[in-house]
């Protein structure tokens, strides 16, 4: 792998606070860099320093050979930044919107109008580039979003949070054409808060928690960071051999079918669930207990040690709770993060989804994540 960022003993503090703590780690050239870290973690300072919107106290940064210490105008000249909130102007068009963004980096003329066609073309949006960005609906604003960042075409891109609030086929649109300018030959650093779409997309990942680097690699070899636990998937919702699940488990008593999905009762329903998983939350040899409504699953860490789940079925044999199916998988991802830090990664839920946190089990607190600042790479002006 050849590095195209190189971050070297990183320390950056707000006074008597450590933000980011002697942090150090390369990002390849062409690579999709998934860059995670709960609330507080040192991320978007670190971040903010690549992105030349923040200096720092200590440390080097190296991107595509030349210092940010020195060649902080150079740099600037190869980034682009797609922010996590809508950075457009409603009042202009698509069009509009693009062509003003890239005309900040020197492009004038027919070089500005091919870039534009050519950013708007790539985001899927040529046939509304005369409509006014306002008018658009939430998941053609964060493409048009992406088309201002990139239609100067950066050697590397900062993605923060761009799925944010998008529906599922937005979500794929934008994540096929984050592929697409990794194989253009960008550079890309991503942040979610979505695990999932984090190891759908992510070459490698680096996890940094309390300013520092926790873990760095590829999905494989950050699984490997954690072999003391697994997680137990638990479907919650009528099913047509409801009772199976428990009774596989030789757990006697009778599962009930209304309960967690009673739409008429949706208030006892979420008291259930959310009953449900802090009892599993306290149980010995729990970890995690959470509910995730859009999925009507109860998802459990456990210890790896942990075979006899009954008391676990029992619990919702207790609440009047039906559970349609059941399920042990191997740590992943959202475990292992778990496990380094110690914290969520997710605080507001998934993206355009109800918060995971609402209807939570166990000690664990969650954390959500502030965002890269807005733009001003775009402008070139550091803040």
């Amino acid at each position: 792998m050849t590095p195209y960022i190189t971050v070297e003993k990183l320390t950056k503090k707000y006074g008597e606070l450590t933000a980011v703590d002697n942090l150090s780690f390369t990002v390849g050239e062409n690579e999709i860099f998934g860059f995670l870290g709960p609330n507080g973690a040192g991320k978007t300072t670190t971040l903010n320093v690549i992105a030349t919107l923040s200096d720092f106290d200590r440390g080097e940064v190296n991107i595509a050979g030349y210092d940010l210490a020195r060649d902080e105008f150079k740099i600037k000249s190869l980034l682009g930044l797609v922010p996590q909130e809508i950075a457009l102007y409603r009042s202009l068009t698509a069009a509009e919107n693009v062509s003003l963004f890239a005309s900040l980096y020197g492009l004038r003329g027919r070089a500005l109008k091919k870039a534009v066609d050519d950013a708007l073309e790539f985001v899927g949006l040529s046939d509304v580039r005369k409509k006014y960005a306002g008018k658009l609906s939430g998941g053609m604003q964060r493409r048009l979003n992406i088309a201002c960042g990139i239609a100067h075409k950066p050697k590397l891109i900062i993605m923060d949070e761009p799925t944010v609030g998008v529906d599922a086929r937005s979500r794929d649109n934008i994540l096929h054409s984050i592929r697409t300018l990794r194989d253009e030959g960008a550079t890309i650093i991503y942040t979610s808060h979505y695990m999932p779409e984090v190891q759908q997309i992510a070459d490698r990942i680096a996890i940094i928690d309390r300013g520092r680097l926790a873990a760095i690699g590829t999905e494989s070899e950050l699984l490997g960071f954690v072999t003391d636990r697994k997680s137990v998937t638990i479907g919650i919702g009528p099913a047509a051999n409801a009772g199976g699940a428990a009774g596989a488990y030789g757990v006697s008593g009778t599962v009930g079918l209304a309960g967690a999905t009673d739409s008429a009762d949706a208030g006892k329903a979420a008291a259930k669930v959310a009953g449900a998983a802090a009892d599993i939350g306290a149980l010995p040899g729990v970890k995690r207990a959470r509910y995730v409504p859009e999925l009507q699953e109860m998802h459990i860490d456990i210890d790896l040690s942990l075979t006899d789940i009954s008391p676990i079925l029992n619990i919702f044999i207790a609440r009047d709770i039906s559970v349609r199916s059941f399920a042990e998988e191997a740590p992943n991802l959202e475990t292992t993060f778990l496990a380094l830090t110690g914290r969520e990664l997710n605080e507001g839920g998934e993206p355009g989804g109800a918060a995971e946190r609402n209807i939570d089990g166990g000690n664990n607190s969650t954390n959500g994540s502030g965002a890269v600042a807005q733009g001003a790479v775009r402008g070139g002006e550091r803040r």
